[in-house]
């Protein structure tokens, strides 16, 4: 099965406290052992990487580049779909919503995913299904 990791996701699975880890932590498990293809954009790792090292200290970003990443399909976000992601988030108004945010649905619906891996509302908003 595809589905599309977001930064929620890759924090609850590397940080202990967070809220969401230990549902997190099943998740992850049962998609590797099914084989997934996990998708995810080198966005959404620079944000994971700058809140992993601002929160939590490198040993977690250390867990995420050796660990995470390895198993997950990188999409990188082109010139075409950060300017649809800036052009959806002006059209959109809302604070609440991130240009990674837009740039992760953009690259979902191109690539024709419509699952998600998140703790994030926004993608149930945006059409998704969560899990």
């Amino acid at each position: 099965m595809r589905a599309f990791v977001d930064t929620s996701a890759l924090l609850a699975v590397l940080v202990a406290n967070d809220l969401h880890h230990a549902d997190a932590t099943m998740i992850w498990r049962r998609e590797l052992e099914q084989g997934s293809d996990l998708v995810t954009l080198n966005y959404v790792l620079v944000e994971t990487t700058a809140v992993l090292q601002h929160r939590v200290g490198m040993a977690a970003v250390r867990t995420l580049v050796h660990d995470v990443v390895p198993v997950l399909r990188v999409e990188w976000v082109s010139a075409e779909d950060h300017e649809a992601a800036t052009g959806a988030l002006l059209a959109g108004g809302r604070r609440g919503v991130s240009l990674v945010d837009c740039c992760c649905f953009q690259v979902m619906r191109r690539l024709g995913l419509e699952r998600a891996f998140a703790f994030d509302r926004h993608y149930t908003n945006a059409g998704f299904e969560v899990f």
